[in-house]
């Protein structure tokens, strides 16, 4: 069986969330000027500030990306760890006045 890759399932993710009206979503790269655990997409939605931490089936964030969600999540960010397109687009869709 063909295992999903993790830049796959960001790839179709970023795709599909640039089709929800009102979202801009950006992936983030690994750099000596960012910040370890920090979750692979940002972006905004209607007004409201969202990260995601993009992982394959079956995984879970490290200890340090947990605690980064959290950051985001105190400062009011909607934060979540998605595996799918689906989840995905269902952490956002969620907001009020938000649809897909």
């Amino acid at each position: 069986m063909h295992e999903l890759r993790e830049k796959s399932i960001v790839t179709a993710i970023i795709k599909r969330l640039r089709q929800i009206p009102g979202c801009v979503v950006r992936k983030r790269h690994g750099t000596s000027f960012g910040i370890g655990g920090d979750p692979d997409l940002f972006g905004c939605i209607n007004g409201r500030h969202f990260e995601m931490e993009v992982k394959r089936p079956g995984e879970h964030p490290t200890p340090l990306q947990t605690v980064r969600l959290q950051e985001w999540r105190a400062a009011g960010a909607v934060v979540g760890t998605v595996h799918s397109v689906d989840e995905a687009v269902t952490l956002l869709t969620n907001l009020k006045g938000v649809s897909s």
